[in-house]
Order: structure tokens, then C-alpha cells, then sequence
């Protein structure tokens, strides 16, 4: 069953995030005490997969959940073949839109800097809260396309 592996969050951008056991996230602006959280933004909330950092640790990166400045790490879910308006369901009461897939990356940047190479640009995923609420490691996540 798809599920959150970690939950991450950080004061400042650019860094890599700290997984905690549990965050919230308001509508329409991110995780509370997230640098990232915004209401004027798409990019609310940012999700990566395990298997993508993974795919890290393969090539003899040392990596993990938060490293790559990602508020929420998955399992079990193809995040980059959602089309964009999925909705993603997180726990009992998080709705998340599915808004951006992958990003610009600039080499500057503190990850790229500390881990040597980023993958947001092609596995990370952006959305924004629809519906907020308390997200925990091992929440459930669903999906239902919408439109």
C-alpha cells in the first residue's frame, strides 16, 4: 500500500529538511513552520519518492528522506505518472492537488552543493494543500484523478 515513509520540514530554503514524526499542513500554504510553505505559490508542498533516493544510494550517494529539501517521501507510488490535478489523499484528512512534476535546479544550490547532483529536477513532485490537516509517517496515501 502506498504510504509516507518520513515527513520533513526546515526553517530555511535550500537546505536539506529534517524528518520529524509528524507535521501539519494548512490549506493553501504548505506545512506550518516550513520555509517552503507559501499561499501565493503552486508549489506548497514538495514529495519524493524512496525508490528515487534510492536510486541515489545505488550510485554510492549517501542519501535519505529530507535530503533533497523534499517535505514528504513516498513508497509504493509512481509519483511522476500522476497527471498533473491528481488529487493526492494523505491520512485521515490531507487532500494535496498535484501541480508541478520536477523543476528547474540550479548547480548552486545547497544540495546540489552537499550531495553532488539533485534529483527534484526529474523525480520530484509539487503540489498544493487542498485540504489540511496532520500528516504522520506511515499515513496511507490515494489518489483520484480529477478533470
Amino acid at each position: 500500500m502506498p504510504q509516507i515513509i518520513a515527513v520533513c520540514t526546515s526553517k530555511t530554503k535550500g537546505t536539506k529538511k529534517k524528518t520529524v514524526a509528524e507535521g501539519t499542513i494548512e490549506k493553501n500554504f504548505g506545512f506550518t513552520g516550513d520555509a517552503h510553505a507559501d499561499s501565493s505559490t503552486h508549489r506548497q508542498v514538495s514529495l519524493l519518492a524512496i525508490e528515487s533516493i534510492h536510486k541515489m544510494r545505488d550510485c554510492g550517494v549517501d542519501v535519505g528522506p529530507g535530503d533533497f529539501a523534499e517535505n514528504l517521501t513516498t513508497q509504493g507510488i509512481d509519483l511522476l505518472s500522476l497527471p498533473l490535478g491528481t488529487q493526492i489523499a494523505v491520512g485521515r484528512d490531507v487532500v494535496l492537488e498535484l501541480t508541478q512534476i520536477g523543476k528547474e535546479c540550479h548547480t548552486g544550490c545547497t544540495i546540489y552543493r552537499q550531495v553532488g547532483r539533485c534529483i527534484m529536477p526529474t523525480d520530484g513532485v509539487f503540489v498544493k494543500a487542498i485540504h489540511g490537516g496532520v500528516v504522520r509517517t506511515g499515513d496511507p496515501i490515494r489518489t483520484k484523478n480529477v478533470g
